[in-house]
């Protein structure tokens, strides 16, 4: 029993303890982002970059005075996070009316981005509301890179929009991978009329349309359509659609943009299994253990009892058997012997 305190003691350690570095910080120093949706405790959501997502949803406390309260959250997988050039597109859940996206879930984490003329409901989730925006109010930074390692136009520039908490760790990984120019997000304006790009310039919607690609040099005559669901769009331009730096920018996107974990692990209930399992196998080793020794010791006392108290039957056969073999060696000492050997005579 002693032994199952000790690994409960072990796993502990192990589950509840950050991973220590030499220099003292923590190794678990991946870019999160906290979703905050009650003031009752500090339990928080997190949002993880190249993380896999998935789990349970969860709900919004209806007491929490959120102004999305009710709705849920989290359950989106990483393979779920593309999108289309639809508006509105890739939910993999909680999907009721193709022509708004009002009233949704966030299977992500995060709500959805806003357009101008409140297309398809989307003031819903407006700039009113940016404070509280999962990542922060929405930004786009240019995303851009020289002929010395991809075969690029001077005018092949693309924008990243979405909040700025995704855009500024997402930045590192398309600098490390696409080689981009070093560039910072500004805070952008979807509903001004000289928004630097607009809905018929997105080239690809990711996380339920919380971020997206986009390029004032695409222009998608069917984005302005409110159907959520449609597949039509307008080709992109050859070039853009063989270049290998938008495909790196679109791959990027698709693999670290953050999405909402599975929910906290509850080390208790963990400790708790660990220990339940732990002394049962104890039990079971125990049990196993005492049922062997027992019959060994009924086998010993089995054996002691016919010494001391010979069954009569098997005595008799006993007897009669050691009988039956002295029979077998008196014949065969009074069989009469042959020699084997030849002689020869002259």
């Amino acid at each position: 029993m002693h032994g199952s305190w000790v690994l409960v003691f072990v796993l502990y350690a192990l589950i509840a303890s950050p991973i220590q570095e030499t220099n003292g910080s923590t190794g678990f120093n991946k870019p999160q982002i906290r979703v905050t949706t009650t003031f009752a405790d500090f339990d928080a959501r997190i949002m993880d970059h190249w993380g896999g997502g998935g789990g349970k949803w969860v709900q919004i406390s209806k007491d929490s005075k959120h102004p999305f309260q009710g709705r849920t959250f989290g359950g989106g997988k990483r393979k779920e996070i593309r999108g289309t050039r639809a508006f509105g597109g890739g939910y993999p859940y909680g999907v009721s009316n193709q022509s708004t996206i009002a009233g949704r879930p966030f299977p992500f984490g995060v709500w959805p981005l806003y357009w101008d003329q409140n297309f398809m409901n989307a003031n819903e989730y407006g700039p009113q509301y940016d404070g509280i925006r999962p990542g922060g109010f929405i930004a786009f930074v240019s995303l851009k890179t020289t002929t010395e390692h991809f075969n690029t136009t001077e005018n092949e520039v693309y924008y990243a929009i979405g909040d700025r908490e995704s855009l500024l760790p997402l930045m590192i990984s398309y600098v490390t991978w696409c080689h981009v120019t070093p560039a910072w997000p500004s805070r952008f304006d979807p509903t001004a009329a000289n928004a630097t790009v607009k809905p018929e310039n997105v080239m690809q919607y990711f996380r339920g349309s919380s971020f997206a690609l986009a390029t004032p040099m695409y222009n998608n005559s069917f984005a302005r359509i409110p159907d959520s669901g449609t597949t039509e769009s307008s080709p992109l331009p050859e070039f853009m659609e063989y270049s290998p730096f938008r495909k790196c920018l679109d791959g990027v996107t698709e693999n670290a943009l953050a999405i909402v974990n599975k929910p906290p692990i509850d080390i208790t209930s963990i400790l708790i299994i660990v220990f339940t399992s732990t002394w049962f196998i104890t039990l079971s080793v125990g049990v196993v253990v005492t049922t062997l020794t027992f019959a060994f010791l009924v086998g010993i006392i089995v054996k002691i009892r016919e010494c001391i108290f010979p069954d009569p039957a098997i005595e008799r056969r006993r007897l009669e058997a050691a009988r039956e073999r002295r029979r077998q060696e008196t014949i065969y000492e009074n069989y009469p012997r042959y020699s084997t050997q030849t002689v020869y005579t002259a």
